[in-house]
């Protein structure tokens, strides 16, 4: 029924876009009345927080959010709410100290940036993603939750999503793919109107979740089958953005967890996604080769790095070198305090002769940030690292990493779900071993709803 109310939620949305506006508050009241009457107050909080870091580019492609970061603002939220029932684990102190690492850039910031900006938009911009993260990871951290509840939190996840993949199917029904797909560059048009970067990476986050439950699958027949559509529809959708970022990203956290599940699965498991595996394989071709075919060749060349008539670009990375470049000039201007946030956008301008917005947030921390923004770094890179060695069990860990570390790295965080995906890596699982398998076999996941 959850799955078929989101496929009408997608329809609905593009018959009569307002809508969803409507939609937003009755969830975020219904999220926040079972967090406070609930008995089980970590999974709610997850879950709830899971929804809007789903939802957000649906939300905004809808204009459905009163402010463009309210996604990140509700993530914060509901943990922040978790947090007064729960409170959080004394380990987790390195993620308050990171908070704490913010504070003088803030304070730079407050006599570098001009008369012209807007402080407090500037300000929420470049930190609500940051921020974000942080409350995630504070709540998250060495939290314990059984594998089956958090399969249901990363449903939550691909609800929205699944909502998001139709309205684009129905964005341009009146226009033919080859006809939209006229150039290799990002293809708004056919990223349901929007920024085909952030829909790039909500679909390829959605495809590697539904890769997951098609190795891990459904108990259910019929939601399994319905959600593997969905994983061909979503995979199809983020090729035709035209955005790379978000489908490569994917399948690198296809391929670590595939490893992962061949390390701690037993050999009937083995074989079983070895299978599973070829027919992923098989499909994939084919989902590459009719999109190929629909947008007359420009996909390959999109992904060949050419532009629409053939002809190789010099720049494969479509001018965030420049941009990082420019993020390390300024850091070398200001290595201590950084330059203040919001600031590089004014090195761009200057040296590149435009005001774009960083695209890469590691660069960024370091720019605007200098020193400090290196250690807060540092404590992201390795406070995960260090408590996983300790051998804290979370089959996700890896793949969660990847898509926080490579979608920062060239989407900077315009949206709150690398920050709460690294938050989710966080996560402590509990597994329930039938004691007639071994025990490093996968747990079989029970009904969900």
């Amino acid at each position: 029924m959850v799955i078929l109310f989101h496929i009408g939620l997608g329809f609905a949305a593009n018959f009569y876009r307002p809508v969803v506006k409507f939609y937003v508050p009755i969830v975020f009241i219904y999220f926040l009345y079972t967090i406070v009457k609930s008995k089980n107050k970590t999974k709610e909080v997850l879950f709830a927080a899971a929804y809007f870091a789903g939802a957000e580019v649906f939300f905004r492609m809808t204009k459905a959010l009163v402010f463009y970061e309210t996604g990140k603002y509700v993530v914060m939220f509901f943990p922040i709410i978790g947090m007064m029932y729960q409170a959080f684990k004394k380990n987790a102190y390195p993620y308050v100290v990171y908070i704490f690492l913010l504070i003088p850039g803030v304070f730079v910031a407050m006599n570098t940036l001009g008369y012209e900006e807007n402080f407090r938009t500037t300000m929420m911009f470049n930190l609500s993603g940051p921020l974000s993260l942080a409350i995630s990871a504070i709540y998250c951290f060495e939290r314990k939750i059984k594998f089956q509840d958090l399969l249901e939190v990363l449903n939550a996840i691909i609800y929205p999503l699944i909502a998001m993949t139709v309205y684009i199917f129905l964005y341009t029904p009146g226009q033919s793919i080859d006809e939209i797909a006229t150039s290799a560059a990002s293809n708004p048009a056919l990223s349901g109107g929007y920024g085909p970067n952030q829909v790039s990476t909500a679909l390829g986050l959605g495809v590697f979740l539904l890769y997951t439950r098609f190795l891990i699958p459904y108990k259910n027949k019929w939601v399994h089958f319905v959600m593997m559509f969905f994983l061909v529809a979503m995979a199809y959708r983020a090729l035709l953005t035209f955005s790379r970022g978000g489908v490569f990203v994917a399948i690198i956290m296809a391929a670590a967890f595939t490893f992962i599940v061949y390390m701690v699965a037993g050999l009937k498991t083995k074989s079983k996604v070895t299978l599973k595996l070829l027919g992923t394989l098989g499909i994939t071709f084919g989902i590459w080769f009719f999109t190929l075919v629909q947008t007359g060749g420009m996909l390959g060349n999109r992904y060949e790095n050419k532009d629409s008539i053939g002809r190789e670009k010099e720049d494969i990375t479509t001018g965030r070198l420049d941009l990082f470049l420019t993020e390390y000039e300024a850091f070398m201007d200001s290595p201590i305090l950084g330059v203040g946030v919001g600031k590089v956008k004014s090195y761009h301008l200057e040296l590149l002769g435009t005001a774009l917005p960083t695209h890469n947030e590691i660069s960024r921390m370091i720019s605007e940030h200098g020193f400090f923004g290196i250690v807060a770094l540092c404590i992201l890179l390795f406070s995960p690292l260090i408590t996983k060695l300790q051998g804290r069990k979370n089959v996700y860990f890896y793949s969660f990493m990847i898509f926080w570390f490579l979608t920062v790295f060239h989407s900077s965080m315009r949206i709150a779900a690398p920050g709460f995906i690294y938050g989710l890596s966080l996560l402590s699982l509990v597994y329930k071993h039938d004691k007639k398998k071994k025990k490093n076999t996968l747990p079989r996941q029970q009904t969900l709803g």
